[in-house]
């Protein structure tokens, strides 16, 4: 044999050990090597009559954490080179045989009568864990970091190697699609109970383990060759199995609304595949992996979700000519609800942390936070009692900005009125060294403007968490006029430390993710005054793609807060700045009616105590008019909550505040949940084609306003046929 990424051997007993281990990768991926190398192993232990049966294992870490996403956008580019060529039916068939290759060296494996056992430690996600399925076998480590799971429907897929039609084959058909729309990483012992794994072992004896199973006889037949076989909630087509379809088609609806192929081919596949014997079912697989894996949605979410958010990860935006930063102590002044997130995570990453506020009590209450965050941990298994006394040693509550001294970085999360923000900065300074970062976690307020009251502006930068802080993975790192690369580098190094993706921006008021997500905002709003019924914007942004709807989520952000930013900018800017009827309405719920949002359990929702939240009755008296529900064109709603956002972020470029499209996408669905399906709010318009994005958004424009007006650099690609993506790979060549 000729391998590069495994190593074979077989022991006395007569029992072979691939152990997979790519060379100069931190972690196995599959390839077309890896695949091919796989054929050679099985080839291999079938061949020698000397051979029992063969365990596959990781040298690594990790087992894998599945196929090389690159390798299919590959079988794309291969389909449209052979389609110019010989025709789109020769083309379609040789992209679905080549699509099929993992399954077919899978169920190579399965059926090639010699015993195969998987021991698994670390990471085995996606195609890897199809890999263990197929084995006879499997063993897991119970280590901390062992997690299996099918997580491609979160990168717009669905496991297309066998896993829709293995997992519905060895547990409850209901448990299965939960499992297969969900996506997720699932410990040890709870895949031992769902039947997914046969035994959970420590690291160090998973291989002897599987071992011993061949060496006992272990089967090469798997469950479902067997001719007596039956799935565990028996057929399709019977009373069982109406109990569960009709549920399901209802539930997929409900959470998706249709907008994810690759949730509406899971159903298919599966209720296709149960009703048919292994081969056929896994063609059926094939087919319907073949067709998602050439929709828009697959491809945007693969190059958000997948690749522009690895090479974010990675450290793509970071200045090339600063050495690597090590934040170890971190000093965040302010200790209200941002603060104390900040100081959370900072800890939780191995910081130490100093926690200034005005007075020990309130800098106690903040680290008090970090108290009920970690006892949550521990109350649902996450976290050990040793690890919240070693998280709470690590943040020191103070009154004294002295304490500072000695920090890399310091974070201030104080209230968003620069003259306050001004005051903070001219303490810090005098307390901390000269080479200290300066971070100011604002949501608004320009960066540059802030700076001015810094004696040392290069050494000053926007880090704009979003709350709550320990469960937003995007923080926004904003570049004002005079911020230098270090400090860059610096913001970008400690956001990695604490496992959280950054977007570099430049400075703007609102910078990219607060524009967009108030552009959605203010479209509820609005929609409200026209008199579309409450109920009805709400579902029409959810339908959307959007994770909420605005009135819900404005609650959620608090309705004073809003207020406040609205006279902030007015104050600033002028009334022009700010739209007269969203002002009036939210002073009359905020000043009149006393309604701030959910946290006084009072807002656009009244939240009962122990029920569900539910619209305010009162709100119908505050609308102008009232508009027939059966009028209302619900598809222009979900247009204009879309193309309102998209177009904010194509201004964003225009004005340089976004300079690479990968930060406006990853950003837009991390920082405030743009229908993840589109790839995000560039993608949107990149996949719809300029041309057809701009004569939609002017359609709205004629009928509802300037603020649905195309900025000249969108209007320029639409004449031209570019993309964003496309206009970016040319700066950069």
């Amino acid at each position: 044999m000729n391998l590069t990424n495994f190593r074979f051997e077989t022991d006395a007993d007569g029992i072979a050990l691939a152990t997979w281990d790519m060379p100069g990768r931190s972690m196995n991926v599959i390839t077309a090597q890896v695949m091919a190398e796989l054929h050679q192993i099985i080839d291999a232990v079938v061949a020698d009559a000397a051979v029992k049966g063969c365990v596959i294992t990781s040298g690594k870490d990790s087992f894998s954490g599945g196929a090389d996403l690159t390798m299919l956008q590959g079988l794309g580019r291969e389909y449209e080179k052979l389609k110019a060529k010989s025709g789109e039916e020769e083309a379609m068939r040789h992209f679905f045989e080549e699509s099929r290759q993992l399954t077919l060296v899978f169920r190579k494996l399965e059926t090639c009568g010699k015993p195969f056992a998987a021991a698994v430690n670390g990471l085995c996600l996606g195609g890897a864990f199809e890999l263990s399925l197929s084995c006879h076998h499997r063993v897991l480590s119970d280590d901390e970091k062992t997690r299996v799971g099918l997580p491609e429907i979160k990168v717009g897929l669905f496991p297309g190697a066998g896993g829709t039609q293995r997992v519905p084959r060895l547990m409850q058909t209901g448990d299965a699609l939960q499992m297969l729309f969900k996506g997720e990483q699932i410990r040890p012992l709870m895949a031992k109970t769902m039947g997914l794994v046969h035994e959970v072992a420590p690291k160090a004896e998973i291989v002897e383990k599987a071992r011993a199973w061949i060496r006992a006889g272990g089967s090469a037949v798997a469950p479902w060759d067997a001719p007596k076989f039956k799935a565990p909630s028996g057929k399709v087509y019977s009373p069982a199995g109406m109990m569960i379809w009709p549920p399901a088609n209802a539930i997929y609806r409900r959470e998706t609304h249709d907008n994810y192929p690759a949730a509406k081919a899971i159903l298919g596949a599966v209720y296709e595949g149960l009703q048919l014997p292994m081969d056929l079912a896994l063609r059926v697989e094939s087919r319907y992996f073949a067709k998602i894996l050439r929709s828009k949605e697959a491809a945007a979410m693969i190059r958000t979700l997948f690749l522009s958010m690895g090479e974010l990860n990675k450290g793509a935006r970071r200045p090339k000519d600063v050495a690597p930063t090590s934040v170890r102590k971190v000093g965040v002044v302010g200790a209200g609800f941002m603060g104390a997130g900040v100081a959370y995570v900072s800890a939780n990453a191995g910081m130490e942390v100093v926690l200034v506020d005005r007075s020990m009590e309130a800098a106690e209450k903040g680290k008090a936070y970090a108290h009920t965050l970690i006892t949550g941990q521990i109350n649902r298994g996450r976290a050990k009692t040793a690890d919240r006394d070693a998280l709470l040693a690590r943040i020191t509550a103070s009154a004294d900005y002295a304490d500072l001294k000695g920090c890399d970085l310091v974070i201030e999360a104080v209230f968003e009125d620069p003259a306050v923000k001004a005051e903070v900065i001219a303490k810090v300074e005098a307390a901390i060294g000269p080479e200290v970062i300066f971070a100011s976690n604002t949501s608004t307020l320009p960066i540059s403007g802030l700076a001015k009251a810094s004696s040392r502006p290069d050494q000053f930068v926007g880090i704009h968490f979003f709350s709550p802080v320990e469960k937003m993975m995007l923080v926004e790192i904003i570049k004002g006029e005079a911020t230098g690369d270090r400090a860059i580098a610096t913001a970008l190094d400690y956001v990695r430390a604490i496992k959280k993706t950054p977007i570099v921006v430049n400075d703007s008021r609102g910078f990219f993710a607060n524009r967009c997500v108030t552009a959605y905002l203010l479209e509820g709003h609005k929609m409200f005054l026209e008199g579309v019924p409450a109920a009805m914007i709400e579902n029409a942004g959810k339908l959307a793609g959007m994770p909420v709807g605005p009135l819900s989520l404005n609650d959620e952000v608090a309705l004073d807060l809003g207020l406040k930013i609205a006279r902030a900018t007015e104050a600033q800017l002028g009334p022009d700045a700010v739209d007269p009827g969203q002002k009036q309405l939210l002073v009359t719920l905020v000043e009149t009616e006393g309604r701030l949002g959910r946290k006084n359990k009072r807002g656009f929702y009244d939240y009962p105590e122990g029920a569900s939240k539910r619209l305010w009755p009162g709100l119908k008296a505050l609308q102008p008019k009232t508009l027939d529900p059966d009028a209302v064109d619900v598809t222009e709603l979900k247009h204009r909550f879309l193309v309102v956002q998209a177009l904010e972020a194509a201004r964003t470029v225009g004005e340089g505040v976004i300079t690479d499209p990968r930060e406006a996408d990853v950003g837009s669905i991390l920082g405030f949940g743009f229908a993840p399906f589109t790839g995000g709010t560039l993608s949107y318009i990149d996949f719809m084609g300029a041309g057809e994005f701009v004569a939609l958004a002017r359609s709205l424009e004629a009928k509802h306003g300037a603020r649905f007006a195309v900025p000249e650099n969108l209007a320029a690609m639409a004449e031209t046929g570019s993309t964003f993506y496309g206009e970016a790979a040319k700066r950069a060549a």
